[in-house]
């Protein structure tokens, strides 16, 4: 029984602490707005210029990314007016993650007993064990980033994409889960893609 527990115990762990890699996505929209009436988009910038916390290649990694998905919507990018405005915000946080992990040790024990008559008897007996915990912590950076869409003549915010995620330091790496964040993130917008 103490190894299925400690096993349990081990898979419970590795969901808890993998699972904050992936990404987080949520979003809301004003379900009183026909959105085939969208034709053209242009980008507003970056909110509180909170561009200023990325690199110039992961930025156009961003622009590039969004600009596929809104022309996989059959949406065209314009410099100047556009049927939506896209702005663009992002927030990193300092996060600390912490396990534990219990290491069981066996035990030892000695026993004895005397019985007499038909099944009737005494006993004593005696055993110890002993178990070792082990704490880790680990300091991540989790991005907030926040897509809004403005109708370009009311200015009323119709659509809002938030996507949470760890942030991957392999610059390498961002290059493939940039992209593939936006796409997962634009799966809630409500212009299907149409690839």
């Amino acid at each position: 029984m103490n190894k299925l527990t400690k096993i349990f115990a081990l898979l419970l762990v590795t969901i808890l602490s993998t699972s904050s890699f992936y990404a987080q996505v949520t979003s809301d929209y004003d379900k009183t707005v026909d959105f085939t009436k969208y034709k053209t988009y242009r980008f507003e910038g970056w909110q509180d210029n909170s561009d200023q916390l990325i690199n110039e290649l992961d930025k156009k990694r961003i622009l590039d990314s969004f600009g596929a998905e809104f022309s996989n919507r059959n949406l065209q990018y314009v410099e100047q007016g556009g049927d939506m405005i896209v702005t663009l915000y992002l927030a990193i946080d300092q996060k600390t993650s912490q396990t534990a992990y219990t290491n069981y040790h066996g035990g030892m024990g000695y026993g004895g007993g005397w019985g007499y008559g038909y099944g009737r008897g005494y006993g004593y007996g005696m055993g110890m064990g002993s178990a070792t915990t082990t704490y880790s912590e680990s300091v991540y950076d989790v991005g907030t980033f926040v897509v809004d869409v403005y109708d370009g003549e009311s200015k009323k915010l119709v659509w809002e994409g938030i996507s949470r995620k760890t942030i991957n330091e392999n610059p390498k790496r961002r290059e493939k889960t940039i992209p593939k964040g936006v796409k997962k993130l634009m799966k809630k917008f409500p212009i299907p893609a149409t690839n």
